[in-house]
């Protein structure tokens, strides 16, 4: 048996695979964001804790004796977080969360030296860990005076379980710290944040030991104590992991509360011009790149709670047949955007609105200002050095068939949906802890699922979707010009 715990935003998974990767049971823990101001989400690293409590509570209760049997145990997390620590391990302060955007000008003041992008292959997003600690440093000086370590959300845990100062290649690549070519810390970047190494974790790869159970979380789930805790992975790369994404040219899709276009690499292929991500992977001597998108399902969750009407009503408004985009245009930055704008300050519209403008037509416009959105991510990877022949869909939204089918057309690629099974990030983060016990081979773990269906683009609709997503793409630059 193994062990896959997931730290997401809104709660921790954990999952139970026997040695044959078959889902055994689950556990859930609930947790909160806590929104301060605007523009500001965090969490208390103790909610975490107790979260994960509860989910593993969850699962001894259901299953006693397969928890008693795991052999290893993996860890995935929300990605960027800034969890700050003095020298004693006391949480100096909530935890600043991957979707802050507070950090925005100490972002923009640390990219604007070459060396970051150079490094790390990547844009300093305001998301990103490094310049929310210049933002500490900035306007809370007392507390960054007293940070001794800065740990990422599951490495965070990972200390609870293990008593470690652990982290591992694909989370820490959303520091803005790594040089990711070389899979290393870099003392340059720390330097200009005011840090050094000795405030960072150590780093092992995501399917290395990385610390072992502590006696007193082992007696009390009822597992043996030292059994090894995986380096694991951040929650994308986790995902890629659990769907077999692991592959040059393999791709998935996932329609979570943000999206994201993920391409995995077998090697280092930085662009950061074009506003995707390049972090290096979970498995050894790989890589990935990542399209972002801060508000997938959560747009359509916006307008589920304006109408009044739950997401699956609105879509099963539309039925299974994809229409004809109406001429009404939705951007889906409600929480500012990454990919391809890099733009924390712009903020989502709905133009071309009439009369006839139905709740149907409004939740058309959503899905599609969604496609596009990932239409968008498509077109940065390939100047980024990625083409895709297909993807596979993941996340809440991939429910949605209408939705699939509008994505597949926007993209002019298939869209591969899996067979039923979890292939998530708690799957991914089992499967690190399974190699990371038994020291199997990981691509011939971390394998792809079945597929159970395939959309293919809507070939009558081709032209109509094309001419809408030259309309959406219009209508960033005019919206950011009256954006504060």
């Amino acid at each position: 048996m193994h062990l896959g715990l997931d730290l997401g935003t809104s709660g921790v998974k954990a999952l139970l695979i026997d040695d044959g990767q078959k889902v055994i049971g689950a556990g859930h823990g609930s947790l909160d964001v806590s929104r301060p101001h605007p523009g500001w989400s965090e969490q208390d690293p103790a909610h975490w804790i107790e979260a994960c409590e509860a989910a593993t509570a969850e699962l001894k209760a259901s299953h006693p004796k397969e928890l008693a049997a795991v052999k290893g145990i993996g860890l995935s997390g929300q990605m960027h977080g800034a969890t700050l620590l003095n020298a004693s391990d006391k949480v100096l302060r909530p935890c600043i969360l991957w979707n802050d955007t507070r950090s925005h000008v100490e972002a923009a003041a640390l990219d604007a030296d070459p060396r970051f992008r150079k490094l790390t292959g990547n844009i300093v997003f305001p998301g990103f860990t490094a310049p929310k600690l210049a933002w500490v440093k900035n306007n809370e000086p007392a507390i960054f005076a007293r940070v001794a370590k800065v740990l990422l959300p599951k490495d965070y845990l990972r200390l609870w379980l293990t008593g470690e100062y652990i982290s591992e290649m694909s989370d820490s690549a959303g520091t803005s710290w790594l040089d990711v070519g070389e899979r290393r810390w870099s003392s340059e970047l720390l330097a200009a944040t005011s840090l050094d190494e000795k405030h960072m974790p150590s780093l092992v790869e995501g399917t290395a030991k990385a610390g072992g159970l502590r006696g007193v979380l082992a007696a009390k789930w009822g597992i043996p104590a030292g059994i090894p805790v995986a380096g694991g992975a951040g929650d994308n790369a986790a995902s890629a992991c659990g769907m077999g994404t692991v592959g040059a040219g393999h791709a998935f899709v996932s329609l979570g509360t943000s999206g994201v276009l993920f391409a995995a690499n077998a090697s280092y292929l930085p662009n950061p011009e074009s506003a995707v991500h390049t972090f290096c992977h979970a498995l050894p001597n790989t890589w990935h790149q990542m399209g972002v998108i801060l508000s997938a399902t959560d747009s359509l969750n916006w307008l589920s709670e304006i109408t009044g009407k739950g997401a699956g009503e609105l879509t099963g408004e539309l039925g299974e047949t994809l229409r004809a985009p109406t001429g009404v245009t939705f951007l889906p930055y409600l929480s500012g955007e990454r990919t391809p704008h890099n733009d924390s300050a712009i903020r989502g519209s709905f133009t071309g609105l009439g009369h006839e403008s139905s709740r149907a037509v409004l939740t058309q416009a959503v899905l599609e200002g969604v496609a596009f959105a990932f239409r968008d991510s498509l077109e940065a990877l390939k100047t980024a050095g990625t083409t895709l022949s297909r993807v596979t869909a993941i996340g809440g939204g991939s429910r949605s068939r209408y939705w699939l089918k509008a994505i597949a057309t926007a993209l002019q690629v298939p869209v591969d949906i899996p067979a039923d099974g979890d292939f998530g990030a708690a799957f991914g983060a089992a499967r690190l802890g399974l190699i990371a016990a038994t020291g199997a081979d990981p691509l011939g773990v971390c394998t792809a699922p079945a597929t159970d269906a395939t959309i293919e683009p809507d070939a009558g609709l081709g032209g109509a979707y094309a001419d809408a997503y030259q309309r959406y793409r219009a209508l960033y630059p005019a919206i950011r010009s009256v954006t504060a």
